[in-house]
């Protein structure tokens, strides 16, 4: 038994100070995956030498319930990864037994869970911004979707939007890095930009959110946040949650194309929205929304730009298109040739 006395606070703090060997982003993922250990451990455990094979799947279980966030199987999975690193970790700094980390359960994945945050297509995005036009005009959930995806905007992105960075007469939206009042953008100050809404009605949409809908509160540092609710900026999870909730194929026509009873479906439960295999996240309405430029002609310098990705990674991550779509792409440039 190990003699080290630490909290699982303190060993998770030491460790992300550890991960030289990562990006921000990366570290800001692993600081939330195990902010949710930390919080089951607190009601549990007073030091992490006291943690047990059984505590760790007594952790998993608690991940299943009303008390833990909802999360898409692939995130469970990845968040189950940060642990078992984490306790690797651990092991190596005598905090936990050897070999407590191989008592991590990793789950499969089928492949339409894993395939699950590819993209949209844009059909069904228009689809989805024609139901909220009509039936949820600038709500906080047209704001989010039409955001993210007529934008291609990070989560972190819109997350850190005020209603100051909207500029209606101009019609573009100022993203800024501001970590000193808990708003990092990846790549920040690299990160930040303007950028443009060309579609008239979600600026309209925009308008009337910040006019007549939004709440008004602003955060702790004093700021309005763009996307709030009663109790201040949204958080990042919430926003995610949303994207899953409005991405279910029931919610629009009625109708399950995994051959489901809707009435009977667990996902129908706002809660448990992620569990539909047709739910997207924002990551995934960010590259349908790289995708999309790409397909309508726009120059890749410029979807570089406004989607702050670099080209090589742009080529090899986000453009969805097929062979088909890349040729016709092509064929149309190639026309204007003499």
């Amino acid at each position: 038994m190990t003699q080290h006395t630490v909290p699982p606070e303190e060993a998770v703090a030491t460790y992300l100070d550890s991960r030289h060997d990562i990006t921000e982003s990366t570290r800001t993922n692993h600081k939330y995956r195990l902010g949710l250990f930390v919080e089951w451990a607190q009601d549990t455990i007073d030091s992490m030498s006291e943690l047990t094979g059984l505590d760790v799947q007594q952790h998993v279980n608690w991940r299943h319930t009303d008390e833990a966030p909802d999360c898409a199987p692939v995130t469970h999975q990845q968040h189950l990864h940060t642990l078992r690193v984490f306790l690797r970790w651990c092991e190596r700094a005598e905090l936990v037994e050897q070999g407590l980390s191989e008592s991590v359960p990793i789950p499969s994945v089928t492949s339409d869970e894993r395939t699950r945050d590819d993209t949209v297509s844009h059909d069904r995005a228009t689809t989805i911004l024609s139901h909220l036009r009509q039936y949820r005009w600038a709500s906080k959930t047209h704001i989010i979707f039409g955001i993210l995806y007529h934008t291609g905007m990070r989560r972190s992105a819109l997350y850190a939007l005020d209603v100051d960075d909207w500029h209606p007469d101009e019609r573009y939206l100022s993203i800024r890095n501001r970590p000193e009042e808990g708003t990092r953008i990846k790549l920040g100050a690299e990160g930040e930009r303007q950028v443009g809404v060309q579609d008239d009605t979600l600026a309209r949409a925009i308008d009337d959110w910040i006019a007549d809908v939004r709440p008004d509160v602003t955060d702790e540092h004093g700021r309005a946040p763009l996307v709030a609710t009663q109790h201040g900026r949204m958080h990042p999870t919430g926003i995610a949650k949303v994207c899953y909730k409005v991405t279910r194929p029931c919610v629009v026509t009625d109708e399950c194309p995994h051959k489901r009873d809707i009435g009977e479906c667990d996902a129908t439960a706002a809660r448990h929205a992620s569990k539909c295999p047709s739910s997207r996240g924002p990551h995934a309405l960010r590259r349908a929304a790289i995708s999309h430029h790409l397909a309508s002609d726009v120059p890749k310098e410029i979807v570089s730009a406004r989607m702050s990705v670099s080209q090589p990674v742009l080529d090899e991550h986000y453009d969805a298109r097929d062979e088909e779509q890349r040729r016709q792409n092509r064929a149309r440039h190639l026309d204007k040739l003499d």
